[in-house]
């Protein structure tokens, strides 16, 4: 007896997936808005960054979109967000100096605006929690919202995606922060009602209707859907339970299925009732009412959905959400790992005053107000001294970190090295030991070669200098050897 050849069906091309992806939504719109919609997405999404505040202003950024020949266009939800008119002149965010030295976040507008949703308390130091926070743009966002002076923990489930959240976050200059890897549906158990304000930028569909970069259009099952919106109500019930009574929590993702953005906040609605409600914003964009069948509590049209042809944006769903009273949910101990038991330890007082006075001598840097300004305190690793958060020690020194704080130098037995990412953050303060890198130098500098100290006379050998160009821009550290300036840049920025 013959068997029946299973027949292979053909895949369908990215085009056809896209096509039904426009299928699946047209239905939530006006015939004339979904005309807006499909005219909108035919155009490419123009560039849009950040600038960070703990390095650079607004009026410099418009300095420099005049040098860099920029027409920009301020992101209307976002005072730190600008779009990025690129004329054929124009040279690329992605390659400025600027960039590279963590002045700039280059970040799709719509992903800007969870952050913004929050009402953040400018009189006191709040404690943020960023549920799902690789690769950390949002978490610099956090940083900056709160001037660096409350702690961000940036939590991610994947220890793939931990090093480039590091990464971020150092280029940022984020000295108050933390860094976990556990899973965010347990956060809320392990610290119920303990913080200001958790962002949940969750785990999605992706199917924002325009493509970016890190967003590729791509196939998605309704199965795949339905278990992404399982997770993310269990992580939005995480973030409720960990916020305190009164606190704010955003949730939001990049998809605007509505399975995975009005149901589940619907769903979070009928759990838990008047203890959770949403916060209108003013934001002209609101969620849908209805999927087809399933109809949503009224209440989920405050929310944001940004359909692209709105804002110009890719789209997007956020939400804000405020707690109202204690959500009434099983508590479990979070684990435990004391920091002495990974090598860290407090610096020695004796030692914090040598490290004082050596930075004031030879960089006029005043540590010990910058560690007052921000809560820091000085702890050592071996010959690396790091400043870690006084938050962070007081309330979470137990709770496993894979990182914290901002590495501020190494002692190599002849004289102490700054960090390159202390220097960059406080640039501004280090007022000594500035050397001028020779406009015929620089591109090579740039590409981490080294420097002929014939064109520095007079160096006192092995100190260490930091590099500017013309206009005073950082542009790294360098060693006097006997015959060269030793090029220190870290290999990520060559």
């Amino acid at each position: 007896m013959k068997r029946k050849r299973k027949q292979i069906q053909a895949q369908p091309t990215p085009a056809e997936w896209e096509q039904k992806s426009l299928e699946r939504f047209q239905p939530l719109l006006t015939p004339e808005e979904y005309e807006l919609l499909l005219e909108e997405i035919k155009s490419p999404l123009s560039p849009a960054f950040r600038f960070n505040p703990l390095k650079t202003s607004r009026d410099t950024v418009v300095n420099l979109g005049e040098q860099y020949h920029w027409k920009l266009e301020s992101i209307p939800y976002c005072p730190t967000g600008f779009r990025v008119l690129e004329g054929d002149s124009a040279i690329p965010v992605s390659q400025t100096l600027e960039h590279r030295m963590g002045h700039f976040y280059i970040q799709e507008a719509a992903s800007m605006l969870p952050v913004e949703l929050f009402h953040f308390d400018t009189q006191k130091p709040e404690l943020c929690l960023d549920l799902a926070a690789s690769p950390g743009g949002k978490t610099t966002h956090l940083v900056s919202r709160g001037a660096d002076h409350g702690l961000v923990i940036a939590n991610d489930s994947s220890s793939g995606r931990i090093p480039a959240l590091r990464i971020v976050l150092q280029n940022w200059g984020a000295v108050n922060t933390m860094i976990t890897q556990f899973p965010g549906e347990k956060y809320g158990s392990w610290f119920p009602e303990t913080f200001d304000r958790v962002l949940i930028d969750a785990p999605c569909s992706m199917q924002g209707l325009r493509t970016a970069e890190s967003h590729d259009v791509r196939p998605v099952t309704d199965k795949e859907i339905s278990g992404l919106a399982k997770r993310q109500v269990n992580l939005l019930t995480s973030a409720l339970q960990a916020v305190k009574i009164g606190g704010e929590v955003v949730y939001s993702t990049c998809t605007l299925v509505p399975e995975e953005d009005e149901a589940v906040i619907d769903m979070i609605l009928q759990r838990f009732g008047s203890k959770v409600e949403i916060v209108q914003t003013s934001i002209q964009a609101p969620g849908v009412l209805s999927n087809g069948a399933q109809q949503f509590n009224p209440e989920v049209q405050k929310s944001v959905r940004l359909w692209p042809n709105r804002l110009r944006t890719a789209g997007f769903f956020a939400c804000l959400l405020r707690k109202n009273a204690a959500l009434e949910l099983p508590t479990t101990s979070a684990p435990s790992r004391p920091l002495e038991r990974t090598g860290f330890n407090p610096l020695p007082q004796k030692e914090t005053r040598n490290l004082e006075k050596t930075l004031l001598a030879e960089y006029e840097f005043d540590l010990a107000g910058v560690m007052d300004e921000y809560q820091l305190e000085l702890v050592g690793y071996g010959q690396r001294i790091f400043a870690f958060p006084q938050r962070m020690l007081s309330e979470f020194s137990s709770l496993p970190v894979q990182s914290a704080g901002l590495l501020v130098g190494e002692e190599t037995g002849e004289r102490f090295v700054p960090a390159h990412d202390w220097v960059s953050r406080f640039f501004s303060a280090f007022k000594m030991n500035r050397m001028e890198v020779p406009e015929t130098e620089i591109d090579s500098w740039l590409l981490g070669e080294n420097i002929p100290t014939a064109s520095f006379p007079h160096l006192p050998e092995n100190a260490i200098l930091l590099m500017v160009d013309s206009a005073g821009r950082f542009l790294g550290r360098g060693r006097v050897t006997t015959d060269r300036v030793k090029n220190l840049l870290p290999h990520r920025l060559v």
